[in-house]
């Protein structure tokens, strides 16, 4: 039975994805890929794909995090501050779970992100839930990226 991990999306499967990899023993992320050549404009935003979709556990969220390198050098971060993959975004049916990473260029220059390069970690967590919780008992997800709590 899998319990956690990455699988490519379908329709990115001959674009050579990487599947994301800790570098380290002690390394608490996985490291994400641009899956396409991006160009983030001066103090603009871009959707950068990552060809990838994650699958959890219920009560198990996918947190991103922008990688040190990437904000220390070259001044991205993350739209959203961190982002937030749910279990159940896996192969929703709008974007099968595709995770697209929301970066803001701060810098005064355009910055070409290269395919291939590491943007963003992902770290498999546990979470919690409040006391007389009714999450669950509605409606499944039915869309793709933001779509938490639309359509209800």
């Amino acid at each position: 039975m899998k319990l956690r991990g990455f699988a490519i999306v379908r329709d990115w499967l001959d674009k050579d994805i990487h599947l994301p990899q800790r570098q380290t023993g002690a390394s608490a992320g996985y490291d994400l890929e641009a899956a396409e050549d991006c160009r983030l404009p001066a103090g603009g935003m871009v959707l950068v794909p990552t060809g990838l979709k994650a699958y959890m556990q219920p009560g198990e969220v996918l947190t991103l995090h922008i990688r040190s390198s990437m904000a220390v050098k070259h001044q991205l971060m993350l739209a959203n501050s961190v982002g937030i993959i749910d279990a159940d975004y896996y192969d929703n049916p709008q974007n099968e779970g595709h995770i697209m990473v929301a970066l803001v260029n701060l810098g005064k220059e355009d910055f070409l992100l290269h395919k291939g390069e590491r943007v963003a970690q992902g770290i498999f967590l546990p979470y919690l839930t409040a006391d007389a919780d009714e999450a669950g008992r509605g409606s499944q997800r039915q869309g793709g990226f933001g779509s938490t709590g639309k359509g209800e």
